[in-house]
């Protein structure tokens, strides 16, 4: 069988001096593509933004869609380690050029200037760098994950973006859902992790106040896995009051108690009452507060009730996507729309309860076969060492068996036991005494 031919046959490297960023050209037409612009390029901008530079570009332009995959697929791979050139502010550049701690990456430079210049980091290395603070070291000095990016780019590539239409069916499980608003959360992943929740649990509706980060946050897309579309789609508020000003009906969650005189309700009481009130055409949403603190009584008190998550008196932290999946799982099961499990063309929604597939439950002549079978069996092997025993025995058998509730197949394969047991099977069976 032949070989299949390499995605790599119609490109050679080309490692840059002195940075040894990959470069990939095309051998026939001479063409350079820098392989760290484009993979940071279609990741933050989009593909369709890549595929459409124009030749001014240098390094980026000229790609189309089987090229792009080729230098994904390159970039994914890790295949730079093999070929000793990495990109400058890939993670995999630190760690070949063995930059291990937060230490060690100021000490490539002479000098670090931090904001507008008033403070300034130096060290042993040479040249200088320019940051917009102290914070922004802290999250980026081990360089950015360049091939997951990459692989999470090509999965786009070949098989489109997933949309929120794809999660949630907005004219069943997500019809009407309550809103979920986040105020000023400080961790990306964090507000993944919420998202990836909602799309759970059917609900598409986020609302962030006031970000501690940037925002559109790709941390963030990265941990909502599937469920990216729905940080996509996320409205930014500037306030706590834009983001409630066309609700009807909020809910504010805190694990601290209140001196307000307000409603307060289990997370189940909670989703009965926003179901209520979207059958009534409501709109309503969930308030959650920062990692840090939760919310200020003074958000609370824009809120209609307050919801407290039955929880261990003694450690009542929970991290922000758990409490945003614990109100979702009920908003759900409140709106009656949840399958167990999941359901894909080949796989059909389940209800509680043994599963039998195409088998069906034993008739009682079937079991009372099987009785006669396993009881003559005993009988003949001398179980029954006391007679007067022998009814008590048998009631207890017939009582377990039946209580199993077997199936046709289960009691097909009991008799067969019994049999083999009994007399043997093939090359082992028994002679007939």
């Amino acid at each position: 069988m032949a070989a299949e031919p390499s995605p790599y046959s119609s490109c050679v490297l080309i490692a840059d001096q002195p940075v040894r960023s990959p470069v990939l050209a095309r051998k026939a037409f001479g063409e350079r593509w820098d392989v760290g612009r484009l993979v940071a390029a279609a990741h933050e901008d989009g593909i369709q933004s890549v595929l459409s530079k124009d030749g001014d570009d240098e390094g980026c332009a000229g790609v189309d869609r089987q090229t792009l995959e080729t230098l994904l697929t390159y970039c994914g791979e890790q295949r730079c380690v093999e070929d000793q050139a990495t990109c400058g502010n890939c993670r995999l550049r630190s760690m070949a050029e063995g930059v291990g701690s937060l230490e060690e990456f100021v000490g490539q430079f002479a000098s670090i200037s931090v904001g507008d210049g008033g403070v300034t980091l130096n060290g042993p290395g040479s040249g200088q760098l320019q940051v917009d603070s102290l914070d922004w070291i802290l999250r980026h000095w081990e360089g950015e994950e360049y091939w997951f990016w990459a692989r999470r780019v090509l999965r786009k590539l070949r098989y489109g973006v997933r949309t929120v239409d794809d999660l949630i069916d907005s004219d069943g499980i997500g019809q009407g859902a309550p809103a979920v608003l986040l105020i000023e959360p400080q961790i990306p992943e964090n507000i993944g992790m919420v998202a990836r929740a909602m799309g759970n649990f059917g609900m598409d509706g986020l609302r962030v106040i006031r970000p501690r980060e940037n925002w559109p946050s790709e941390k963030a897309r990265a941990v909502a896995s599937g469920a990216a579309a729905i940080i996509d789609e996320a409205r930014l508020e500037p306030s706590l009051e834009a983001a409630v000003h066309d609700l009807h009906w909020v809910a504010a969650t805190t694990a601290r108690q209140r001196d307000m005189r307000k409603p307060v309700m289990t997370p189940e009481q909670a989703a009965q009452e926003m179901s209520r009130r979207i059958a009534n055409g409501e709109r309503c949403g969930i308030l959650f507060g920062r990692e840090r603190h939760g919310l200020e009584s003074d958000e609370i008190a824009l809120a209609d009730a307050v919801v407290m998550i039955p929880i261990n008196n003694k450690f009542a932290s929970l991290n922000l996507g758990q409490a945003v999946l614990l109100l979702g799982y009920e908003w759900l099961k409140a709106s009656g729309h949840g399958s167990l499990g999941r359901v894909t063309t080949k796989e059909t929604p389940v209800n509680s309860g043994v599963r039998l597939g195409n088998d069906r439950p034993a008739t009682k002549e079937a079991l009372q076969g099987f009785f006669e079978h396993i009881e003559s069996e005993l009988e003949r092997m001398g179980f029954f060492r006391l007679p007067h025993r022998r009814q008590v025995v048998v009631r207890s058998l017939r009582t377990m068996f039946t209580r199993m509730q077997p199936t046709e197949q289960e009691v097909r394969t009991l008799r067969g036991i019994v049999a083999t047991l009994s007399h043997g099977k093939g090359s082992r069976r028994k002679p007939t005494e």
